[in-house]
């Protein structure tokens, strides 16, 4: 009798009955298990820019989708699971959980997604912490045994397991969450012969989180849970994990890697978790980097022990998977069954960070159903977008930056010397007496095209507008620095400006076009002043650098906030490589905006958008220094109080929509 062929879509299906139940493995049987991360999702459930109301497909969990299904068409075995931050990080996050809060009989947009994804499992990142206990124990599912958090019953979660290992209830002792889980999984695999066969294989999972949560979020956290060191907590239970039958180990770690000595408060512990025998695979992030990467340049890709080209710390497979589903990690390990249980065959094993980005490119096409399943809260969340925060008196803009309109600037500044005064007085004494001063940038100053420039118009605030007062989702950092470096950091910034002879007649570009907008820092602040002689050559440019009235020494402390990119070496600043960071803080410089907006209600000119500390030396220069701006709008300028600006022309020549203008340095 002839037997119809099976089809091979219909296989997992088939494999699931009590007809395919796996059979213990037999000795020298082997099997492929793909062990798929995603990382920092931040609720960026579709690839859209809540702040920009536009679809943006270089990121986004529907584009992961789609890098999920292939590698489920590619390995026959596979364990999808999450490295945490994941519920908070999008305006979608905050519409959830404060503008319009998730029902406990709802389940939270992302979670809806990765359920339909089918996830195996999840950790917890720092982030997730920052809307609270209450709401985080609702969002996932939980009821914590935590004093002063209310929950009368357990709401709806994720349909997978979420564990977490090193963070523990004050009132309780225990595990705030389950610390690990051993899932069984049922793999197809082959006998020592090469024959198919089933077998089941047990992959348990732990969890960790960056135990400096409890400053990060000290009023949600304090007096409620407290913390343990990663290879403290792993030495205690992977053991446990192994006794209970777990074949292999994957630790969800959500922290990068520091090879300094260890500490049970460290930030980014994995180096010393990688350390601790019985681990398999570790899975990777809150560093928002992808590993491996062979040309990666961070530092804590490059030291020993760290093989950034195979993924591998100290020996174990390890992949950190970028941020917002930009990326999705694959640990491909090779297992070999030897007769007690399933072990890894390192030399086989390979690792990766998949792109959603093609090599020609373009991006992989998004899954329509993710959008599907949170059309209405997007749609909420655009509504919500829209609405008012505060307003301005006057337009703030960033077409004259460059000569020295600090309108769409000095908010920026006033909002992190806020966020950093009030953080350092609450958390760090031993700096209270120091200045505390902050720079920022004019994000876009026309590099892109003649409409790329921020401008928000007077009148209504809503959040959208803070996209264009702050462009990239840095977080906010404070470095401790002297005079000498606050020095040599303007005169980095101060190459934004070519050289300029006072001697020619001909007109003279003072704008340096190949050194980016975005690198030049500046202070809007009364205290501090200096100027700027663009007749010097780089280096030597900065002139009169005062502190009230009196000239800045050497030795002289400052605290200066700034974001992560530029205070871990960003822009190639001198000095500036962490070492000078006192402060990381997990919140965003946006979020830091919009809050001082809300709080502020009513910006003014007078008190929000005119400390401009900085000057061009006086020099008279036998012809023009010009630029290009937009034409029409030299009124700004004499609005900012720009009155040794001109427009020369309204069309530049170049054919790229620019007009010419000129400034007056001896003015």
């Amino acid at each position: 009798m002839r037997r119809s062929p099976i089809c091979l879509a219909l296989l997992p299906a088939l494999f699931a009955t009590p007809a395919f139940a796996a059979k213990p493995a037999p000795r020298g049987a082997t099997a492929v298990l793909a062990v798929l991360e995603t990382t920092d999702l931040h609720s960026n459930v579709v690839g859209y820019d809540y702040f920009k109301l536009a679809n943006d497909p270089s990121f986004g969990l529907d584009r992961t989708a789609t890098l999920i299904a292939q590698a489920r068409k590619e390995f026959a075995n596979t364990v999808l699971l999450d490295n945490g931050d994941t519920i908070q990080g999008t305006v979608l996050a905050d519409y959830q959980a404060v503008a319009r809060p998730v029902r406990c009989s709802e389940t939270l947009g992302i979670y809806k997604v990765m359920n339909r994804l089918g996830y195996d499992g999840a950790g917890i990142g720092n982030h997730d912490f920052n809307f609270g206990l209450a709401y985080l124990g609702q969002v996932t599912g939980h009821r914590f045994d935590v004093a002063g958090v209310e929950q009368p019953k357990r709401c709806a979660g994720p349909a997978f397991p979420m564990v977490l290992a090193n963070v523990y209830s004050v009132k309780s002792g225990k595990p705030l969450f389950e610390p690990y889980r051993i899932i069984d999984k049922r793999v197809r695999a082959f006998d020592a012969s090469g024959k198919p066969i089933t077998a089941n294989v047990k992959v348990g999972i732990i969890g960790f989180t960056p135990p400096t949560i409890l400053t990060w979020d000290k009023r949600w956290l304090e007096g409620k849970v407290y913390t343990e060191g990663l290879r403290e907590t792993a030495q205690k239970y992977i053991p446990e994990m192994r006794a209970k039958g777990a074949d292999l180990v994957v630790a969800i770690s959500h922290g990068g890697l520091d090879a300094s000595p260890y500490s049970p408060t460290m930030e980014n512990g994995n180096y010393y978790l990688s350390q601790v025998p019985g681990i398999d695979a570790m899975l990777l992030g809150h560093a928002h980097q992808q590993f491996p990467n062979p040309n990666s340049t961070a530092a804590q890709f490059n030291i020993a022990g760290v093989d950034k080209a195979k993924g591998l710390v100290n020996g174990v497979p390890t992949v950190m998977a970028n941020l917002w589903g930009k990326h999705l990690g694959v640990i491909a390990l090779h297992l070999r069954y030897d007769g007690k249980r399933w072990v890894v065959e390192k030399d086989k094993t390979l690792v990766e960070a998949r792109s959603i980005q093609q090599a020609d490119k373009s991006y992989v096409s998004a899954d329509p159903q993710v959008m599907a399943l949170v059309e209405h809260e997007h749609a909420g969340t655009i509504d919500y977008v829209k609405t008012p925060v505060g307003t301005s008196s006057f337009r703030m803009s960033t077409y004259f930056a460059d000569v020295g309109d600090v309108s769409a600037v000095e908010v920026v500044n006033q909002a992190q010397a806020d966020y950093a005064a009030k953080y350092v007085a609450a958390n760090l004494p031993q700096y209270a007496q120091l200045p505390v001063l902050s720079v920022s940038a004019a994000f876009k100053t026309g590099a892109a095209s003649v409409t790329d420039y921020t401008d928000v118009a007077a009148g209504s605030l809503a959040l959208n507008n803070a996209a264009d007062l702050y462009l990239y989702p840095n977080t906010l950092s404070v470095v401790k620095i002297n005079g000498a470096q606050i020095k040599t950091w303007l005169e980095r910034a101060a190459n934004r400006f070519n050289t300029i002879d006072p001697g020619k007649a001909e007109p003279q570009e003072l704008v340096d076009t190949s050194f980016a907008g975005y690198n030049f820092d500046m202070f809007t602040d009364k205290d501090i002043s200096y100027e700027i002689d663009v007749t010097r050559a780089p280096g030597d440019r900065i002139r009169n650098l005062q502190w009230r009235g009196a000239p800045v020494v050497d030795g002289q402390e400052f605290l200066v906030a700034t974001n992560n990119y530029r205070a871990s070496g960003g822009g190639g600043f001198p000095g500036l490589d962490s070492s000078k960071t006192v402060v990381a803080s997990p919140d965003a410089n946006r979020e830091v905006l919009i809050a001082f907006i809300r709080h502020t209600k009513q910006l003014s000119r007078a008190a929000n958008g005119a400390a401009r500390s900085w000057r061009f030396a006086k020099v008279k220069t036998a012809g023009q220094v010009v630029f290009h701006a937009p034409p029409g709008m030299l009124g700004l300028a004499q609005e900012a109080g720009l009155a040794n600006v001109t427009q020369v022309a309204a069309d530049d020549g170049r054919g790229k929509g620019f007009a010419l203008y000129a400034v007056d340095l001896s003015k």
